[in-house]
């Protein structure tokens, strides 16, 4: 009964881990607290961790497999054969890497000084629920299509606090992008695209991590954990992408809210 217990908190996270790294409501947040209601300590299994966000990353490279593979192809062109019909392609991947640089560099610097407790994520939460809210109330505003360089620059910004267990990713990702009243379906694109782009390095350091630790691996409960966190970030991104409007990211703010404020709640008692 325990090994079956065992193998359903693995699944359980997994889901976790794959609806809300796509969702605008923080995957790192929620594993603080299922892992708390769940009597495990995350930092303790760093292969899992890096397992269910492979299984992430896989989810949106599939999604996202025209787009990148454009952006491959256009890129490769214009550097090698000097095709000017590429020229979009590679402005568009260099913008991708002014976006991400910020929070890489960031977070070899202060990672292992962040938080990860109930509290902080609490507020955390309620961070990013108060960032939804406030582009939730920009919705009628005109959008726009492109990303140039100045918003590439300023989501890089907004995108540096996702560091901070808590702060979802997307969600701030998303918020920067809307504040400089870009598109949101453009907003999603270049959120989850630099999102495979840092996901690269992260992964190689997320394994380097893994092989130094010395953790117990239930093998079962790991492969079920990465299965779900790829069908669930399928899922999720699909319909993120295909329904979600400005409007309805009221919902995930209060969301967020509640579930911060649970998080306090938990940490006082």
């Amino acid at each position: 009964m325990d090994q079956f217990i065992e193998i359903i908190k693995y699944i359980v996270l997994g889901i976790i881990q794959g609806i809300t790294e796509i969702f605008p409501i923080s995957s790192s947040g929620h594993l603080t607290l299922f892992s708390h209601l769940f009597h495990m300590d995350m930092t303790e299994f760093p292969t899992f961790l890096m397992i269910t966000n492979t299984g992430s990353f896989l989810a949106l490279l599939f999604f996202f497999r025209k787009d990148v593979g454009q952006l491959i192809k256009g890129t490769m062109c214009y550097l090698v054969k000097k095709d000017e019909t590429g020229k979009e392609d590679f402005v568009y991947v260099l913008k991708l890497l002014v976006a991400v640089i910020p929070v890489g560099i960031l977070g070899l610097l202060i990672k292992d000084y962040l938080p990860n407790d109930l509290l902080s994520v609490g507020f955390a939460l309620i961070i990013t629920s108060a960032l939804l809210f406030y582009v939730y109330k920009q919705r009628d505003i005109q959008w726009k299509n492109d990303v140039t360089w100045q918003n590439a620059l300023v989501i890089g910004a907004f995108q540096m606090f996702a560091i901070f267990p808590g702060i979802s990713r997307s969600g701030i990702t998303i918020s920067g992008g809307l504040t400089q009243k870009i598109e949101l379906k453009k907003v999603l694109r270049f959120s989850f695209l630099s999102y495979l782009v840092i996901s690269v390095p992260v992964s190689l350091l997320g394994i380097y991590e893994a092989l130094q630790a010395n953790e117990s691996i239930h093998y079962l409960g790991y492969s079920l954990a990465f299965v779900m966190s790829f069908i669930f970030s399928l899922i999720s991104v699909r319909f993120l992408y295909n329904y979600v409007k400005v409007k309805n990211l009221i919902y995930f703010s209060v969301y967020c809210f509640f579930v911060g404020l649970a998080a306090i709640i938990l940490y006082i008692i």
